[in-house]
């Protein structure tokens, strides 16, 4: 940068002081709790008036849960389930491209992706605030659990953890199963991340909810505190909320879409059972004074890290 001392004066040249006045410091981001409707129409045009709102409360990063414009078909297994997945780019993904450019927001979106024939993932979108894709990321970790049959829908994502530069931040995405990853969120961290965003399903089993819920709700709480802390970031996870009911299944979605600062603290936090779009200011110098005071991006030993590529030993 062309800093030159005059006369024992600092000073900098007028393009790099137009360049430092350029150089972000905040922005703000909005995450949409919502609940699903049985139809696909129906939660387009309900995320397209929340996207909007957001954007008039000044968000510029907004981002919706996980696979949103169906209720979660994870719950069974079902081939026709099949038919709701689309290529990227499609017609879903131009409708919010056009929407991004008309808003001049960035937009992070969730989708059922068909990669080509019986080939699917989980994915999560980020488009500019010109309408253009610039990021994809295919959800690594798939669960394969009561109630979250992924595996028989998703194949494991290919294109490895990513951190992409809006005109608003650097930001990175991993999905719902990923959360409980450290691994996942550091090599996102280190490829960049500023915020980390989780598009996110995740809820009680209705039967389970009296003896389990409140545990493991703060479980869910703590991994994103975890996240923020170990890899001096900000966190910000995006979920659902409402009963969703499929034949004999039921997920009662726990919302509490949060957003946490590189401290651990809790910023901004929806509550469980109801719609909500919350909007948080964020200051990009948290960052930089967090890793200051807790370095643990510097203490780390990664030569002896290899350890990390193996699975557990047989006792």
């Amino acid at each position: 940068m062309p800093i030159t001392e005059v006369n024992g004066k600092i000073e900098i040249e007028k393009t790099s002081q137009k360049f430092l006045g350029k150089m972000k410091k905040k922005t703000t981001i909005g995450l949409i709790q919502t609940k699903v409707s049985d139809s696909p129409i129906k939660n387009i045009e309900n995320s397209v008036k929340k996207i909007k709102e957001a954007a008039r409360k000044k968000a510029k990063i907004i981002c919706l849960p996980e696979l949103f414009l169906s209720p979660y078909f994870c719950q069974t297994e079902n081939h026709s389930k099949f038919k709701l997945a689309e290529k990227i780019p499609g017609p879903i993904t131009s409708m919010y491209c056009k929407l991004a450019k008309e808003l001049s927001v960035i937009l992070m979106i969730s989708l059922f992706e068909k990669k080509t024939s019986g080939f699917y993932h989980n994915t999560s979108i980020v488009i500019n605030e010109i309408g253009k894709i610039i990021s994809k990321y295919r959800k690594m970790h798939i669960p394969d659990d009561p109630g979250y049959y992924e595996k028989f829908y998703f194949s494991p994502g290919d294109l490895g953890f990513k951190s992409v530069k809006t005109k608003y931040g650097k930001i990175g995405s991993l999905v719902c199963w990923d959360q409980w990853f450290p691994e996942a969120a550091r090599l996102t961290a280190l490829k960049g991340a500023e915020i980390l965003f989780y598009p996110t399903a995740i809820g009680w089993h209705p039967k389970e909810k009296r003896k389990f819920g409140n545990s493991q709700l703060e479980a869910w709480i703590t991994m994103q505190r975890s996240h923020a802390i170990a890899n001096g970031i900000f966190v910000a996870a995006i979920n659902r909320t409402g009963l969703e009911k499929i034949k004999n299944k039921k997920i009662q979605f726990w919302g509490n879409s949060i957003i946490i600062d590189p401290n651990g603290n809790i910023i901004k936090q929806a509550k469980s059972n109801k719609e909500e779009i919350i909007i948080c200011n964020i200051d990009f110098k948290k960052i930089e004074t967090a890793r200051q005071h807790w370095p643990f991006f510097r203490d780390r030993r990664i030569d002896y890290y290899k350890g990390l590529l193996k699975n557990p030993e047989d006792e």
